[in-house]
């Protein structure tokens, strides 16, 4: 199988947002992190910790509706054993969003009694952190019951912090996406790439779209079913020949017959983020594998 693409991407403006989180962590009470249920560890951002200091901080697998709810389970009991708060969600639907509030109660338990205590009862200000297209819109805009950010599926559209009041008990503060500097596993930055938390122009979409086809042969076999295609029919295939038999499968074709593997790639791609494809997770608990 092909070496795995080197993928980075780090625009001036995430380097901004950096700044931006540790000039504002003081204003807020708690940090809710957005990952990708698909990807809960490569979509978790490895400087973040370093980054909230003590803050109080809780995790939230979104776009759940679109991972294989039995590895979600897995992970969701690996952060209770590291001690990590943690809930899946689905901001879209809003489905495991009434979670929400009894997790941050629960972090938040001896702040609450001590404002409680003084006669305090103001809103739990909440910074709400992610890398890019996690859903961090989506997430804000369901809590707040309308739209307050602006939602695209694409990554770099939120670029500067906004406060968007919730209810009497809650208040967010919707930072702009942000990755880091450096992948120092490739595998990572494929994986955001699949998800579309890079930005396709950065990268080979058509490698891309030939890594994940081999990636469902692997592991998910029967989900290539979308492009008419069986489990047996794709064994035995490189991925190129995978991305071609997709292709000939929809009809892609021009002259010659030769099949147009740039659309075949973006309509792979477009479908596995739209979570056409069906329930997938990439990657498992540390020491589980695919």
């Amino acid at each position: 199988m092909e070496q795995t693409p080197l993928v980075q991407w780090f625009p001036g403006h995430m380097a901004k947002t950096r700044r931006l989180i540790a000039e504002c962590l003081p204003q807020v009470d708690l940090v809710a992190e957005l990952r990708d249920a698909r990807i809960p560890q490569s979509s978790g951002n490895p400087e973040l910790s370093e980054l909230l200091g003590g803050k109080k901080r809780l995790v939230i697998l979104n776009k759940s509706d679109t991972a294989d709810p039995s590895a979600t389970a897995r992970w969701l009991s690996y952060y209770k054993q590291q001690g990590l708060a943690a809930m899946a969600a689905d901001s879209r639907s809003g489905k495991g969003l009434e979670q929400l509030m009894p997790l941050v109660r629960e972090t938040l338990a001896e702040l609450l009694e001590r404002r409680a205590a003084k006669g305090l009862s103001r809103a739990v200000r909440m910074m709400v952190v992610g890398i890019p297209n996690v859903g961090k819109s989506s997430f804000i805009n369901r809590l707040a019951g309308e739209k307050r950010a602006k939602v695209e599926d694409r990554p770099g559209v939120t670029r500067s912090k906004q406060w968007v009041p919730v209810n009497r008990e809650l208040e967010l503060l919707d930072m702009p996406g942000v990755l880091w500097p450096k992948f120092d596993d490739p595998a990572v930055g494929e994986r955001l790439a699949f998800t579309g938390a890079v930005k396709d122009q950065v990268i080979d979409t058509e490698l891309l779209a030939m890594r994940l086809l081999a990636l469902l042969r692997d592991a998910y076999p029967t989900l290539l079913a979308r492009y008419k295609i069986d489990a047996s029919e794709a064994a035995d295939l490189e991925p190129y020949g995978l991305l071609c038999l997709v292709g000939k499968k929809r009809g892609m074709l021009i002259s010659g017959g030769e099949v147009n593997t740039e659309r075949a790639a973006a309509v792979v791609l477009d479908e596995y983020r739209g979570g056409k494809l069906g329930r997938l997770t990439l990657e498992l608990p540390p020491k589980e594998t695919v």
